[in-house]
């Protein structure tokens, strides 16, 4: 399962009368704890940012997934609600999940949010979706670190020991 930070850049930006005002921005970042979310985001803004930035704070999110959609520079927060049968004691139970979607408007977010979750195996309902001021969302990808399958060199199996 992921995790989803947000993380709040502040620093100094030129507007559209040519001002320099101080600005702070959220950008929700996928990593397994704070201080790789830290990690990511500052190489991540390195590259977008010119000058001086401070990572201002950095919070856990409720976000459950992210659908992206490309060429839409908006998010939306959709909650979504669906209940589940425990199994132990057979009484219903609501869940509540909090999704982000790229999107033109509420609508399109909507009708996205709909497209995305249609593979579901319960009923759901989406009971809000919201404009987000998060800027950007970087997901987590493994081409990010050099992995491979085969494991450290040093490794080897359990059926080659003997």
């Amino acid at each position: 399962m992921r995790t989803w930070f947000i993380c709040k850049a502040r620093y100094q930006k030129e507007n559209e009368q040519g001002q320099i005002k101080n600005v702070t921005e959220p950008y929700l970042v996928d990593a397994f704890s704070y201080t790789e979310a830290e990690s990511r985001i500052y190489e991540v803004l390195e590259n977008m940012i010119s000058g001086d930035f401070l990572i201002a704070q950095i919070t856990k999110s409720n976000i459950s997934d992210v659908f992206y959609f490309e060429g839409f520079d908006l998010w939306f927060k959709g909650k979504i609600i669906y209940h589940v049968t425990d199994g132990d004691s057979g009484k219903e139970k609501k869940v509540t999940n909090y999704m982000f979607v790229s999107a033109e408007n509420v609508k399109d977010a909507y009708d996205k949010l709909e497209e995305s979750l249609q593979n579901m195996m319960v009923s759901y309902n989406i009971t809000s979706i919201s404009e987000s001021p998060v800027l950007e969302v970087f997901p987590y990808n493994s081409s990010d670190e050099n992995t491979t399958d085969e494991g450290p060199a040093n490794l080897k199996p359990l059926s080659e020991i003997n």
